[in-house]
């Protein structure tokens, strides 16, 4: 071991290389680790000790399957369902050593040690002695000054690292950056890990403060010396157009640093030319350099930096001055192969890549904060961040150590990535609860400090008093609701029928703040099984093989890809209203969806329309996602899902433009087409689009009398010369027409059902639907978790064949749209687990902790009779609700056909109990 450790050793050192900050030892590689779960190994020395245990740095505890193994089975239970179950965990103490050579080169240079990222306490020793005080940081690297003790020659460096929880920051272990339900609670240590020996003059800031106005930029530069004299000299700031290379500012002004201070010199310069402003449509990246050469000593420093200004105007968003609007998702820390967050750039490229490729600008990093390669990344892609301390906690104020760590962590975020024009928004964390005068003194703290970006108390809260409207001094707003009303569609989707003319103006009216929705969507999807061969490390998805097993148990396993497409299906389409109704407003500035992508914790809540790999999961393409999530967006006001062909479609057409410039003398076309049949269209007067919401912009009025049976029929509306188009459907049925009953017998009443279908009847029972045993009918599928919100309704959606003789006179997809609003509504799911035989029509996906057979349109042949169960209201008030019409007469026309024949019932005696007692 101890040879190979020097072969190790030596080759880190002639890979010492002079970089802009001074000579650098890269640490990464073999060290040896000890786990000290008893907490003993500060008593027992093991700051003088090698371990026997190898470990490759960068990485954790878990990536070298170190830890206690995994003892669970794949069951439908609470401890395997909370989230993705790691291989190996262990959280305490352990200890990281290993050899190193300090070059005579160094001699006399100021020495620092940088470990990238840590959970969350590291302390450090050399040959045995402790180098000064630990460090802590979730966010940031920890740095140690080991000057005084790496002198040329060989010695040992030991890292003890610390991942128990330290402070309250994290209520129930659920804030993101201290969790096991998406990132894990990892030991070890990632990114980054080199020794760098300084001069005698260093750097030790470099802040970059852009004027997009006056097209210059503020240089302060901040300079340490460890001479024990005064050193003059002169101080150079040059800025490049890092796509060009371009030069196009300079300076040199003298300088004088006092022995053993820090000084700070300012410069503004003047960008020469045209200044290459920095968003989502033109991230152009400047690099200012800083140099100082005086006494025989020189040092220099880079910082790279956009020209960008984000404010408010009221309630608008303001980028560089123009209008922008927050397209956004959240980032929670999922990274299932790892467990932790990538410290290269090529691990945030398909994140951010994707995140672009959907339509969106923004994300939103829920109570946590990412490494330098994030921003890095966002930088060149131009993506708007929002950054969160690591906080997700009910007991703000409770307990000053916790606040003074805030403060420590929030200044070292902004010290860390300031200058990285992404970094756009900060909150100082989730739903915190409950002192705001902390929370608002310690954001005022915070925009005092660095004024580049926009700052919030909070990401919401439930705290009583507050949350219903932004705090004092707050920036911007980020909330469900406001007390005026929801400003999210999962608020009323399911409590109110589908209208595509409704916005969230009311609950705006008088905002004078941006408002940025919250944590919209958290529409469930069922698992995908597919999925499970992509957890090739340190998590095993214990709760997707979970759900495996229980649907092969029962018969079941055949119909999961169906049900994770009916299910995703249904979840895009609410997703779709959500995010419309958001841009519809004119008062709101974003949302942040929850979410474009699973989140594997909290219960399992795979809420994405992609996997927890940022993969499609084949429901919705990122093209037609793009449809209703761009830039450039059209939009479309109507009253309703459902016509009769007696009445007009009547709808008004607006853009939403956040698009990179107006958009003058644009034409506006629109049509309302029966698959590829166009029925009507027609096209709005050429008029400028501002940069803004475009409300009102002309209307659609379109007689439905030529549609003579039921069809679904898409209006779409697009930007002529322009990729920008969008689409929705409506379903228009025959009016006047009645239920043919012909030999189908109709009744609401068991007894007679039963005795109808022994004189060999074909009988259609459909009894009150709240009467029923069996799940509450919704039209929206499971919120976020059935394990993490056990309480609620817990179905999936519809799931049916489109292409059974039942549907010919209704149309419909495999799986809900708004036309079934009304039938999920007013409806029971029978459990028909007990029924042998038959089969089901129309299925609810039910949700993954259950699996059972769910059905709310049942056929079956009962002895010499022919029966068909449906529970959902076909029945009441039909004049009104022409879809149940619609559905009734469908299903009687198929009873009374010649495709009519179901196949038996071996039990029919179990009907009997779908019934109330």
């Amino acid at each position: 071991m101890r040879k190979n450790l020097l072969i190790v050793v030596l080759a880190m050192c002639a890979a010492c290389a002079e970089q802009k900050n001074g000579a650098v030892i890269d640490l990464s590689g073999t060290w040896t680790v000890a786990l000290d779960s008893t907490d003993t190994g500060l008593s027992n020395g093991w700051e003088n000790r090698a371990f026997a245990q190898p470990i490759q740095l960068p990485g954790t505890t878990d990536d070298a399957g170190i830890g206690t193994p995994c003892a669970l089975d794949a069951k439908l239970e609470k401890p395997q369902l909370l989230h993705l179950t790691r291989k190996h965990s262990y959280i305490g103490p352990a200890w990281y050593t290993r050899e190193v050579e300090i070059p005579e080169a160094w001699n006399g240079r100021r020495i620092e040690l940088g470990l990238e990222r840590v959970v969350w306490t590291t302390d450090v020793w050399v040959d045995g002695v402790k180098a000064g005080p630990g460090e802590r940081s979730l966010a940031t690297p920890h740095r140690y000054d080991l000057t005084q003790w790496l002198t040329p020659g060989r010695h040992r460096l030991t890292v003890r690292v610390d991942n128990r929880k330290k402070y309250d920051l994290s209520v129930r272990n659920l804030a993101h950056a201290y969790t096991d339900d998406t990132q894990i609670i990892w030991n070890g240590i990632v990114g980054e890990m080199s020794l760098t020996a300084f001069g005698t003059v260093r750097f030790v800031a470099i802040d970059v403060t852009p004027d997009v106005e006056g097209g210059q930029v503020e240089v302060a530069a901040t300079l340490k010396s460890v001479s024990p004299v005064p050193v003059g000299g002169e101080l150079r700031f040059e800025v490049t157009d890092r796509t060009t290379g371009k030069q196009v500012a300079a300076r040199s002004v003298p300088c004088r640093l006092e022995p053993g201070s820090e000084t700070g010199m300012n410069e503004t310069l003047r960008l020469d030319g045209d200044v290459k402003l920095w968003n989502e449509f033109t991230p152009n990246l400047y690099e200012v350099t800083v140099a100082f050469d005086g006494g025989g000593n020189r040092a220099e420093r880079s910082e790279v930096f956009g020209m960008r200004s984000i404010a408010a105007d009221g309630n608008r968003l303001l980028v560089n001055g123009t209008p922008a609007f927050m397209r956004g998702t959240l980032e929670c820390c999922i990274f299932p192969l790892t467990g932790y967050p990538p410290t290269d750039p090529e691990g945030w490229e398909k994140v951010f890549r994707t995140a672009k490729e959907w339509g969106l600008n923004h994300l939103r990093f829920h109570s946590w904060c990412p490494p330098k390669a994030a921003f890095e990344v966002a930088d060149r892609l131009g993506m708007y961040l929002q950054v969160e301390l690591p906080v997700w906690t009910l007991n703000i104020g409770a307990d000053s150590l916790a606040t003074a760590f805030m403060y420590e962590e929030g200044e070292r975020m902004l010290a860390a990535y300031g200058n990285h024009p992404s970094f756009c928004f900060m909150s100082l964390g989730n739903e915190l609860q409950p002192d705001f005068g902390v929370l608002n003194a310690m954001r005022s703290h915070f925009q005092r400090v660095d004024p580049r970006r926009l700052y919030t108390a909070s990401s919401f809260t439930f705290e009583k008093g507050h949350g219903v409207w932004p705090e004092p001094g707050d920036d911007f707003y980020v909330t469900q609701w406001t007390k005026k009303g929801w400003v999210r569609g999962q608020g009323v989707f399911d409590s109110e029928s589908p209208r595509f003319d409704r916005d969230f103006s009311q609950a705006v009216g008088g905002m004078q703040v941006p408002l940025i929705t919250h944590e919209i969507g958290q529409y469930a999807v069922y698992p995908d099984l597919a999925e499970i061969p992509k957890y090739t490390g340190v998590l095993e998805p214990l709760n997707f093989k979970a759900v495996e097993n229980d649907l092969k148990a029962k018969g079941l396993l055949q119909k999961a890809p169906a049900y994770t497409e009916a299910s995703g299906r249904l979840a895009a389409i609410l997703y779709k209203e959500e995010i419309e109704r958001a841009l519809k407003t004119a008062g709101i500035s974003g949302f942040q969806l929850l979410d474009l992508h699973d989140f594997p914790g909290q219960g399992t809540a795979l809420v994405g329309l992609l996997d927890a790999f940022w993969d499609s999961k084949g429901v919705i393409t990122a093209e037609r996602f793009r449809n209703f999530c761009s830039p450039v967006t059209p939009l479309l006001r109507f009253a309703k899902a459902a016509y009769t062909n007696d009445e007009h479609f009547l709808a008004e057409i607006e853009v939403s433009n956040y698009g990179e410039k107006a958009l003058p003398e644009q034409v506006v076309g629109w049509s309302v087409a029966d698959g590829g049949t166009v029925l009507a269209e027609g096209t709005l007067p050429a008029r400028d689009l501002a940069v803004g919401y475009n409300a009102a912009l002309g209307g659609i009025d379109v007689p439905l009398a030529g549609v003579e049976t039921a069809k679904a029929l898409t209006v779409r509306v697009k930007l002529d010369g322009t990729p920008y188009e969008n689409s929705w459907s409506i379903w228009v049925y025959p009016a006047g027409i009645g239920p043919q009953f012909g030999e189908v017998v109709y009744t609401r009443d068991f007894g007679e059902a039963r005795r109808r279908v022994a004189e060999g009847r074909k009988v259609l029972f459909n009894p009150d639907w709240r009467k029923q045993k069996g799940v509450e009918g919704k039209f929206v599928p499971v919120f976020w978790s059935p394990v993490h919100f056990p309480a609620q309704a817990g179905s999936m959606g519809v799931l049916c064949d489109p292409d059974h003789p039942v549907f010919a006179a209704f149309p419909t997809a495999m799986h809900s749209d708004w036309q079934w609003w009304d039938l999920c509504k007013r409806s029971v799911a029978m459990v028909t687990d007990s029924i042998r035989g038959g089969t089901p029509l129309v299925e609810m996906v039910d949700n993954f902790t259950n699996n059972r057979r769910l059905a709310t349109l049942y056929e079956g042949r009962v002895g010499k009779g022919e029966l068909v169960i449906a529970s959902f209201d076909l029945q009441s008030d039909l004049d009104d609700r022409p879809v149940a019409r619609q559905m009734l007469c469908s299903i009687l026309a198929y009873m009374n056909s010649d495709r009519f024949d179901p196949e038996p019932i071996a039990n029919p005696e179990v009907i009997g109990e779908l019934m109330k007692q």
